[in-house]
């Protein structure tokens, strides 16, 4: 089951830089960083029929690559920050007040958990013991031009911990390990991955938050 994931994982990342290259505009890297998971909740039969929001706007090429699996179950992409974690709690209230079944999943940045919005949601959400949504932290270390700790320093895991919010945590580009946790549908899922994850001229370096790399760090990657 998880070879074949791989196997779609690693299209999707070409698929992704390829076109961001081609366009030469574009947020690539902050995109390549949450494939992983994308990967395993649109190729994994337990998760079909369930619906999906990518909260964190700055992923939207992984958004790009997916949109026709998952059709109407993408509810939402977003470009400010902030916004599709409250949408995507409201949307998961409003199916237990109607009695609908099924599951969401919203995809989070780290550097977006800063954003109060997001834990008004997730304060609704505990509060209202809503267990129709999954919350994954895209936790790759990074925000815009800087790292999230130089930015706004919080341990994401001990915070949600005290809001009761049982929280789990794996390495976001260990498509076994995703598939197994996820499978539970956990309450809020801190995947720790790299930005720019599969381009070494990329990887882990703030500058490729928006900008595309050149012809030689295309041949080097």
């Amino acid at each position: 089951m998880t070879g074949s994931i791989k196997d779609r994982v690693k299209e999707l990342r070409e698929k992704v830089f390829n076109e961001a290259c081609k366009k030469n505009m574009g947020h690539i890297a902050p995109s390549l960083s949450c494939l992983d998971i994308i990967g395993v909740l649109s190729y994994s039969p337990e998760f079909a029929g369930d619906k999906i929001v990518i909260s964190k706007g700055h992923g939207c090429y992984a958004l790009y690559a997916i949109k026709d699996k998952w059709g109407t179950g993408c509810l939402e992409g977003f470009g400010s920050l902030g916004h599709g974690l409250p949408i995507a709690v409201g949307n998961a209230f409003g199916m237990k007040l109607l009695g609908k079944k099924g599951h969401i999943w919203c995809i989070v940045g780290d550097g977006e958990m800063q954003e109060g919005s997001m834990w008004e949601a997730l304060n609704f959400l505990q509060h209202h013991n809503l267990d129709n949504i999954s919350v994954i932290i895209d936790n790759n270390g990074l925000q815009a031009m800087d790292r999230v700790e130089n930015i706004l320093k919080h341990n994401l895991e001990d915070r949600l911990n005290a809001w009761g919010l049982e929280t789990w945590v794996c390495d976001g580009h260990n498509i076994d390990k995703l598939y197994y946790i996820l499978k539970f549908k956990p309450r809020v899922l801190i995947a720790n991955t790299i930005k720019g994850k599969g381009y070494k001229c990329m990887e882990n370096i703030p500058k490729f938050h928006f900008r595309i790399p050149n012809d030689d760090e295309r041949l080097n990657s």
